[in-house]
């Protein structure tokens, strides 16, 4: 269910929660998911953690570029998950 936040949601790896992103995104959103977006979402659909690298760019770097292009992404689960992703770049 694209509206539902996952209890787990502090211990999931990033590749699951570059999935819950999209399918929420596109579930919740008229316009999809921002193309801006896309790219570091696709670079964390293949990492675990902010710890591990994506190409050149370090996984710190590709959350909070992801981050900035998710501010048109609303709704309960964004939120749970935007707030999860800052805890982890801190």
């Amino acid at each position: 269910m694209p509206d539902t936040i996952p209890a787990n949601l502090n211990t999931l790896p990033l590749h699951e929660i570059a999935t819950i992103i999209r399918r929420n995104w596109k579930a919740t959103s008229k316009s999809g998911i921002y193309f801006g977006a896309v790219p570091y979402l696709d670079a964390m659909s293949n990492m675990s953690s902010v710890n591990e690298k994506f190409g050149c760019d370090d996984g710190k770097s590709i959350v909070i570029y992801a981050l900035g292009n998710m501010t048109g992404w609303k709704g309960d689960v964004a939120r749970a998950v935007k707030t999860e992703l800052k805890r982890r770049i801190k």
